[in-house]
């Protein structure tokens, strides 16, 4: 498949585009149909499944009964996974460059008072299990 499918809207192409997906990466196959539907849905291969290869993003689409359509939606939804997947990325990448950034960033002068009042207070505590002093 040299390029995306004509039924493919403009709108579509330039989501792909933006993605920077390009049509050689994703593999189309039409499949039977599962579910009810009897004759029709055994005979006709009315499911679109699309594959990108790259991020291993699968999409199977059989909401209507034509092919047609299917295709359309398959398309649309691929592109939604594959903007998701993009997003959670760059939100998982930002989250850990503010985790960075408020453990390397000063304590208040507060904060450290606690925390060293904190540690006495264990060393006290700890100070208590030693063994207790034999005078020879």
């Amino acid at each position: 498949m040299a390029d995306f499918p004509e039924m493919v809207e403009a709108a579509l192409r330039a989501r792909f585009v933006s993605l920077r997906v390009r049509p050689e990466e994703v593999t189309e196959r039409f499949v039977r149909g599962t579910g009810a539907g009897g004759q029709k849905i055994n005979k006709t291969s009315s499911t679109v499944w699309l594959r990108h290869e790259p991020t291993g993003v699968d999409v199977r689409c059989q909401r209507e009964r034509s092919q047609a359509t299917n295709r359309l939606l398959a398309w649309e939804e691929l592109a939604e996974k594959l903007e998701w997947r993009r997003a959670t990325a760059a939100n998982e990448a930002q989250a850990a460059r503010e985790l960075v950034r408020r453990q390397k960033r000063q304590k208040s002068r507060g904060q450290k008072a606690r925390m060293i009042q904190g540690k006495k207070h264990r060393a006290k505590i700890k100070g208590k299990r030693a063994r207790p002093q034999t005078d020879d």
